[in-house]
């Protein structure tokens, strides 16, 4: 997302120059959340980008992996020679972190890539006893259509509630309950010790039955290509980026997962593993190729998740709320969960409410006050709770 937006946003700008698009994988750029729903269940066969790269004047080169950056020379290297460069993007994205020992193991999946999808869709199709470690966004995905395939299914999470990275715990907990209602078997405090052969075993010696494993304990920028380049790099791997989203580099920008930005709003950098990020950053990166006038790149990050019967939508950063107000009840099918900071909105969590989720996005960019009381009443609109 974030290489092809980056080369549609250039031409929208006016850039006439060479733009080559390159890519890993040798197939045509893809979208990737329909991956864990649509296309996973044999609904769609893939996601391609909506994108005519001739008419647009790119030049497109797939299955092309980059293995350095020689920023001194201007070129990055390929398996079939060097290329020059004058203006560099980097959008590598993030790769899964894999379980030690398992890279090799044929039944063990992970849920990333068209092709990790097409290995998937055969386990489904099969029925298989499934073992899914960690129960974050990925892993209640997968979950949520191996349930609807047919398989039996068990989630191993390390912490003591589901998406413990993402949510706090009162926010996560009632969560819980989606994976009992949806027959899938939910063990917390469970680590994997190994992966064998039909099973998985976990720390206290059980053993769980396993005809494969899906893995999705969370992903890192995929940066180490860039060791040694002079690309200053995060203890967490993402790239520095600036407000602009250039790097420590002339001439080298970065966008995506791959790269962590300051923002003004939360006062802190951010590292934003979702698909809108992917979206939004690319227009600042093609003004500054561009040499258009553009402000800080300082979105208000938003993602959604479709698990369990559930739209799950989240907008904004909450880690540093003060106050955590609730609008209906969790036990039911439509609530939200709001956070403020001085009484100002800075997150909302919107389960099958979208307009509170649509209302909260724009409160959260315009740093509007709210009154707390009028906030947890569901019946009013978020809107409305402004002082």
């Amino acid at each position: 997302m974030a290489g092809v937006r980056t080369a549609v946003a250039l031409r929208e700008q006016g850039y006439a120059g060479r733009i080559l698009l390159l890519g890993a994988e040798a197939h045509a750029p893809y979208d990737r959340p329909p991956l864990s729903k649509a296309v996973l269940l044999g609904t769609a066969e893939d996601s391609a980008f909506d994108v005519d790269f001739e008419a647009l004047g790119v030049e497109l080169r797939l299955g092309v992996q980059v293995l350095a950056l020689r920023a001194a020379d201007q070129e990055i290297d390929t398996p079939d020679g060097p290329l020059a460069y004058d203006t560099l993007v980097l959008a590598t994205g993030a790769q899964p972190v894999r379980l030690p020992g398992t890279a090799d193991l044929p039944d063990v999946h992970e849920l990333r890539t068209l092709d990790d999808v097409h290995r998937l869709r055969q386990v489904l199709a099969a029925r298989h006893t499934v073992v899914v470690v960690g129960a974050g966004w990925i892993g209640a995905e997968f979950t949520t259509a191996a349930r609807e395939a047919g398989c039996a299914v068990t989630v191993v999470e390390a912490a003591g509630r589901p998406l413990a990275g993402a949510l706090p715990a009162e926010v996560a907990a009632p969560m819980a309950d989606w994976y009992a209602r949806a027959g899938a078997v939910l063990r917390t405090g469970a680590r994997v010790a190994a992966v064998e052969d039909g099973a998985v075993v976990l720390e206290d010696g059980e053993r769980l039955p396993a005809d494969a494993v899906v893995v999705g304990v969370g992903a890192r920028p995929a940066t180490g290509w860039l060791a040694g380049s002079g690309v200053d790099l995060a203890p967490d791997g993402s790239v520095l980026a600036d407000e602009h989203l250039r790097t420590s580099l002339p001439g080298v920008y970065a966008v995506g997962d791959c790269a962590s930005f300051p923002s003004r709003r939360y006062g802190r950098r951010l590292l934003v593993h979702h698909w809108d990020n992917a979206l939004q950053g690319p227009h600042t990166v093609a003004a500054g190729i561009a040499g258009e006038e553009a402000g800080p790149y300082d979105p208000v990050p938003y993602f959604w998740s479709e698990q369990f019967g559930h739209f799950v939508q989240y907008a904004g950063h909450h880690e540093q709320a003060d106050t955590t107000v609730w609008r209906g009840d969790p036990a039911t099918t439509a609530y939200a969960v709001c956070w403020l900071r001085e009484e100002r909105l800075v997150a909302v969590l919107a389960v099958g409410r979208p307009r509170d989720l649509a209302q909260g996005r724009k409160l959260i960019a315009a740093g509007a006050a709210m009154d707390p009381g009028a906030l947890a009443d569901p019946a009013r609109p978020l809107k409305a709770a402004t002082r």
